[in-house]
């Protein structure tokens, strides 16, 4: 039964694990409101490394629409401006001298229908990640059951918590899809 309970455990755990980095994924996707999430994936060239424009500078959110982003060091303005442009966020950076300011148009019909299919796109990669943790721990049961670890009846129970575990983390995927798909159609 050790056995059982330590696959379920992972099979859990590695879901988890998926819905985190589904979480993440979501969070960097533009919708027509500011977040400091929007920023993650860009780098800057910081002396000739890459670095995340949160280790270079403070970012602020002062309103729905706008991104402030003050770097520690003057000179790393334009580095952060380019690093802005160069990404796919399409977003206009306008520097002051002292900051670069950010606003966040709001979304076109077109583009909210793109975003709105490319998190379907992501929400049923993560459910296929799922689907494959689920297999491979079954199969994990199964080769127990063929080694006489444990018996027949514990393999058919532990199939059957490993598919409430499935179905109960698709069903958080389908939710966090909802709000996602709720946040992008707000206009």
């Amino acid at each position: 039964m050790e056995e059982i309970a330590a696959i379920q455990k992972e099979t859990d755990l590695k879901m988890q694990k998926t819905l985190e980095s589904l979480k993440k994924d979501f969070s960097r996707i533009r919708t027509g409101r500011a977040t400091p999430a929007l920023l993650d994936g860009v780098n800057v060239d910081y002396y000739g490394s890459p670095a995340p424009i949160s280790q270079v500078a403070n970012i602020s959110i002062p309103d729905a629409r706008m991104i402030f982003v003050q770097p520690w060091e003057k000179s790393m303005l334009q580095a952060i401006e380019k690093a802005i442009l160069s990404s796919d966020l399409g977003l206009n950076p306008q520097n002051d001298g002292n900051m670069v300011r950010l606003p966040i148009p709001p979304l076109s019909e077109e583009r909210r229908k793109d975003l709105y299919k490319n998190c379907r796109k992501i929400a049923e990669e993560s459910k296929v990640a799922m689907r494959n943790i689920r297999r491979d721990s079954n199969e994990r049961l199964k080769k127990a059951e063929k080694e006489k670890v444990i018996t027949q009846d514990d393999e058919k129970k532990g199939l059957e918590e490993i598919q409430k575990i499935t179905d109960k983390n698709i069903k958080q995927v389908d939710e966090i899809l909802a709000v996602k798909e709720k946040e992008i159609m707000e206009i």
